[in-house]
């Protein structure tokens, strides 16, 4: 979704692991250079999608925003070039490398690719 305001927002998503509990999730709005920890809210289960928030205080810049889950096995999400490094660039069984959405500065907002 687009962030339609400057100021005080909200971001949310879903984080899965395929494996364990969801214990803790990341999110960067800077491409992976600075990450905070996300609050999780509703119930946590097994392999089960888990809802996580984190405020925001958008002064209308540019972000790159990505996010990384935890899970109860020890399992840290993966970038994509650590997932192609072990199943090869034509591989798309269970994608889960960390995606990243660009938030454009008139708050319009995309996937896109970084290196």
């Amino acid at each position: 979704m687009p962030l339609k305001e400057r100021g005080r927002n909200v971001l949310t998503g879903i984080a899965w692991s395929g494996r364990g509990a969801i214990t803790r999730v990341d999110v960067t709005l800077d491409g992976g250079r600075n990450w905070q920890e996300a609050r999780i809210d509703g119930p946590v289960t097994p392999m089960a999608l888990t809802r996580f928030y984190v405020d925001l205080d958008w002064d209308g810049r540019e972000m790159m925003v990505q996010s990384r889950a935890h899970d109860s096995t020890g399992y840290l999400q993966p970038t994509k070039e650590e997932l192609r490094k072990i199943r090869g660039v034509n591989s798309i069984y269970h994608n889960n490398g960390i995606q990243t959405w660009l938030v454009r500065s008139d708050g319009g907002c995309e996937n896109v690719e970084i290196s």
